[in-house]
């Protein structure tokens, strides 16, 4: 089960991001723009931005995966953190990062 350590340290893999917060929860964000965040929210979870086309795939597998009303039309999935692996959340870290960070900091982490 990962914990937020375990977020952090996958977001530190990842070139510029920062640990930072958003909405007085902690965050990782590249570039000053979010990545992830740990929800305080009654039902927890993690926030992770994604596209909208990958967020309806996720949420078709159902566990670790929901959302909330919320978040409905938001390029934004909740990961349980208790029921999701690492490998996966690395993949979909990464892919927030894609999402969110500058085509030239893209570029340059491609050409590694």
């Amino acid at each position: 089960m990962p914990t937020w350590t375990d977020v952090v340290a996958i977001g530190a893999s990842l070139p510029e991001v920062q640990e930072s917060t958003s909405y007085n929860t902690p965050a990782l964000k590249v570039a000053g723009k979010l990545l992830a965040r740990l929800r305080a929210e009654s039902d927890g979870g993690l926030v992770v931005m994604c596209d909208l086309d990958e967020k309806a795939a996720l949420l078709a597998e159902g566990a670790p995966f929901y959302t909330t009303a919320h978040y409905d039309g938001h390029g934004s999935i909740l990961v349980d953190l208790e029921n999701i692996d690492v490998p996966q959340l690395t993949e979909l870290l990464r892919d927030a990062w894609r999402i969110k960070a500058p085509a030239k900091l893209r570029k340059q982490f491609d050409q590694i």
